[in-house]
This record gives structure tokens, C-alpha cells and sequence, in this order.
């Protein structure tokens, strides 16, 4: 399968959230501390809403306290 099919990769301004869906717990520490940029999809997986509503100081937290560290930041 590839890379691609098995993330979630959105726009952040100039940066790209990117969820690895194949490490993704579904523990949902993420959609709790920053709502209104992730959530639990259908797949139990998280999943990066679009646009972001979170402020950056918000999403760095959220992407930090990832405990299988699946979701990361790109230029």
C-alpha cells in the first residue's frame, strides 16, 4: 500500500498536517486538545479538518502529545 492511501495529509498556511495512519492509536489525545483541527474519522483514525481552526501554539501541542508521535508537521 502506499504512503499516500494511508495518510491524511492537509494545508496549514505554508506547513502540511500529516497523519500516519498506520501508527494512528485513534486514542484521540489530538481531537481533545485541538478540536477544531483534528478528529476521529470513521476509520477510528484521526484525520486533520480543513481549514484548521486551531492557533499554532494549539496544534504544536496537539502534535507533541501524539504518544506514537503519527502526526507531523511539513514545509
Amino acid at each position: 500500500m502506499s504512503r499516500l492511501k494511508i495518510e491524511d495529509a492537509r494545508s496549514r498556511g505554508s506547513a502540511k498536517l500529516i497523519i500516519d495512519k498506520n501508527l494512528c492509536l485513534g486514542c484521540g489525545t489530538c481531537a481533545s486538545i485541538a478540536p477544531k483541527t483534528f478528529r476521529l474519522g470513521a476509520d477510528g483514525k484521526a484525520e486533520v479538518i480543513e481549514p484548521v481552526g486551531d492557533d499554532e501554539k494549539t496544534i504544536k501541542e496537539a502534535i507533541d502529545s501524539c504518544p506514537v508521535n503519527a502526526i507531523k508537521s511539513t514545509n
